[in-house]
């Protein structure tokens, strides 16, 4: 079960994340994921929106095998190495992630990555959807 938080009375407006969820559930934390595929090539070279695309699908992939998806997320911390590009993580983050149910989250501006290439990489915390 999770209960999202979005504005609470006297809490400045948000833009796609609640202020706070909280949760029941096993925790399920995920490591960075970043803009590479399953045999580890980069995707989207100087495309943002296809490298948090790609991001996702990581996500995704981590999270089920955890017993968990993105809709179970509870907080994500996005890395960004150009804030030109958080306009490509919204829309991104909008087709995999309720809206109206927007997981916490953080978001951070940083020189670079591991990769020269890598424009973002994003961690999570997500609960199962059963106590299994």
């Amino acid at each position: 079960m999770m209960q999202h938080f979005v504005r609470p009375e006297g809490s400045p407006p948000v833009n796609g994340y609640s202020h706070a969820v909280s949760c029941a559930g096993r925790v399920v934390a995920v490591s960075g994921q970043v803009p590479v595929d399953s045999e580890g090539q980069l995707v989207g070279e100087g495309d943002a929106e296809a490298q948090v695309r790609q991001v996702y699908a990581n996500l995704a992939t981590a999270l089920q095998s955890a017993g968990s998806d993105l809709e179970h997320v509870v907080k994500l911390t996005v890395y960004l190495t150009d804030l030109q590009d958080l306009a490509a993580f919204r829309r991104v983050r909008d087709e995999h992630q309720d809206p109206a149910r927007p997981p916490a989250c953080s978001l951070v501006q940083v020189v670079g990555l591991v990769h020269p290439a890598f424009r973002v990489e994003i961690d999570a915390w997500a609960v199962t959807s059963t106590e299994a």
